[in-house]
């Protein structure tokens, strides 16, 4: 009998709330993915500019929140310009045989106001990796915004481990992620 009384209530409360959770469409306008890396004694920085998104999301119960971000790994541009073609190419991303890196979000667990450790899985080159990273969630209304940042070693992704690349760059990887959101 509690069981059905708990399913119960789980279906009707937001009914009665008005905060049924539904998709969220990520908006690339106001958006960005970034990236950076140490390597040959400064740092590079690239940002990704071929990327869909979608989420899950009740505005009053942002912890149970969901998201699936698929990235097009040919689309990194770095700065300087020269290195583009190297990160992109078969040392690196590889990205003409692992064209697709995927980042999903799997649970936001609360750490009071706006703050949140965010946990989900990034794979690359056909690697999967769990990862844990505090964020800021903010909903206003019809919209969210998503900003925080993880690193990554890229040897976990068997990214620049052969040859003098692997000396040359940092295997610490910052990625940096700016989100906005609409219901769909």
């Amino acid at each position: 009998m509690r069981l059905w009384v708990a399913l119960l209530f789980a279906l009707l409360t937001p009914l009665l709330t008005g905060a049924a959770p539904g998709p969220w469409a990520l908006e690339r306008d106001g958006s960005s993915i970034e990236m950076s890396v140490r390597a040959f004694g400064g740092w590079r920085t690239g940002r990704f500019e071929d990327w869909r998104g979608s989420a899950v999301m009740d505005p009053l119960r942002p912890e149970g929140a969901r998201a699936s971000v698929t990235v097009q790994a040919a689309s990194l541009k770095m700065s300087p310009d020269v290195a583009t073609g190297r990160a992109i190419g078969p040392a690196f991303l590889d990205a003409a045989r692992y064209p697709v890196i995927r980042f999903e979000l799997k649970s936001l667990e609360p750490l009071g106001g706006d703050r949140y450790t965010a946990r989900a899985d990034v794979t690359m080159k056909g690697r999967t990796r769990a990862i844990a990273f505090p964020l800021a969630l903010r909903v206003n209304g019809d919209r969210a915004h998503l900003a925080g940042a993880f690193q990554l070693d890229r040897a976990d992704f068997g990214i620049g481990t052969a040859g003098p690349w692997n000396r040359l760059v940092g295997r610490q990887v910052t990625v940096r992620v700016a989100l906005q959101a609409r219901p769909s």
